[in-house]
């Protein structure tokens, strides 16, 4: 009767993970467990998502009041609200890690580069999910940081000014705003992360579970995925709630005044996982800060996989000491770069504007240079460094990564009133 009992539990493990894993994908060094912290967060948001709308009213007049009772009188939902917040920002920061590691660790060889593919698609999607619940408090801090991104949008060439009026509902945001958010938010997008990551861990499970070393290099032992596996992913999750609930018992989720489209903040801002977008506008032309360039760096990185000679050896992080130094001095040139290039244009420019004729000189031209500076970077590698082509590559990614972190940390901590460049 207990064996039977277990069937349906074994069965959808085993749907996602082989029934043996070789022993040496077991180091939680390998991957620190990433995949599944993000998978664990992915059903804690689904959790307290649902218990949410029990209390929540998605009506423009009543949606900061119903946000503000969540915390009268001890009411719990004020800690579901606070889980629901810190876990949706945890999904930003610990699938990206999850999509380095996966990079790091040349974990992208025959199907796997396929799977890079849908992992990019899920990261997308968890970012589009942050956007449309940040709305939903109804403050001024949602508010007008929805009022920037999707006026950002609108500098999108032949599409920009009707996507924006499509999610504003209108030329303002507005009650329509809050309305098409929240139904975007809690049917369209909890339906299709769920299709993705099933697909995604069924594509692990296709592949043999976690990438490993070579084989000659590591013990070919096999372990039985319950209770080996089950027990360490299990042993993860946990400490992640724990560490999560802890935090939302301390710190509640931010709630500034109420929404007031006469009154904006200075500065306003987007949300800190936009912040990069928002701060490449003010030294780009519209059209390259909000198109060109994310377009040319998301390709970039959907590309990498297909260039099976510039994968770094499986199970390896960076490939070994030298792709450590090869990332180390990369990390360090892209940010340097960024922050000189944003001190220079603070000192020497006013700013990028949209007009026609600022379209060379803002939009083009530094885009190129930066391109230019990505590929001789890869080059310097190859013949001064003596780097492999993966080594190299390893490189010129972590360029772009660390200029990309590098706008992000700008754009929040040392931008003041106006916008200005404060330290």
């Amino acid at each position: 009767m207990k064996k039977t009992a277990q069937l349906p539990f074994s069965a959808f493990v085993f749907h996602m993970h082989p029934r043996t894993v070789n022993a040496d994908t077991l180091r939680y060094t390998l991957s620190f467990g990433l995949g599944g912290m993000s998978a664990t967060l992915v059903l804690v948001l689904f959790g307290t998502g649902l218990l949410q709308l029990l209390s929540y009213s998605p009506h423009s007049d009543s949606a900061y009041l119903s946000i503000q009772q969540m915390y009268n009188n001890g009411n719990p939902a004020g800690f579901i609200r606070n889980c629901h917040h810190w876990a949706g920002n945890l999904l930003v920061v610990i699938p990206f890690l999850h999509l380095l590691r996966v990079f790091l660790t040349g974990a992208l060889t025959g199907p796997r580069r396929y799977n890079w593919l849908v992992g990019l698609s899920a990261f997308l999607l968890v970012l589009l999910a942050n956007f449309t619940g940040y709305l939903m408090p109804w403050d001024q801090l949602a508010y007008w940081a929805v009022t920037i991104f999707t006026s950002m949008l609108s500098y999108i060439p032949l599409v920009g000014k009707n996507l924006m009026a499509l999610l504003r509902g209108g030329e303002e945001v507005g009650a329509a705003t809050l309305s098409t958010f929240y139904a975007v938010h809690v049917g369209f997008i909890p339906t299709l992360l769920l299709f993705l990551l099933v697909y995604h861990f069924w594509l692990i499970r296709k592949a043999g579970g976690l990438i490993r070393r070579a084989a000659g290099k590591v013990s070919e032992e096999k372990l039985q995925t319950i209770p080996h596996l089950l027990a360490r992913e299990a042993a993860t999750g946990f400490m992640l709630l724990a560490l999560l609930f802890m935090f939302s018992a301390f710190v509640d989720a931010p709630l500034a005044e109420q929404a007031n489209p006469g009154q904006s903040p200075n500065p306003a801002k987007a949300a800190w996982y936009f912040m990069g977008l928002q701060e490449l506008l003010l030294h780009l032309h519209p059209v390259f800060a909000v198109c060109v360039v994310p377009s040319l760096m998301l390709g970039f990185l959907a590309v990498v996989p297909f260039r099976q000679e510039a994968i770094l050896p499986p199970g390896v992080w960076f490939g070994g000491r030298k792709g450590r130094q090869v990332a180390a001095a990369s990390s360090v040139a892209g940010a340097a770069l960024v922050v000189l290039g944003v001190i220079l244009d603070d000192m020497l420019f006013v700013g990028a504007g949209a007009s026609q004729a600022k379209l060379l000189l803002y939009g083009v031209i530094p885009t190129v240079f930066f391109i230019l500076v990505v590929v001789v970077h890869y080059y310097l590698l190859r013949l001064v460094w003596h780097c492999t082509k993966a080594e190299a590559m390893l490189g010129a990614v972590t360029l772009v990564l660390s200029a990309v972190t590098t706008l992000t940390v700008v754009g929040i901590w040392f931008r003041g009133p106006g916008m200005a460049l404060v330290w």
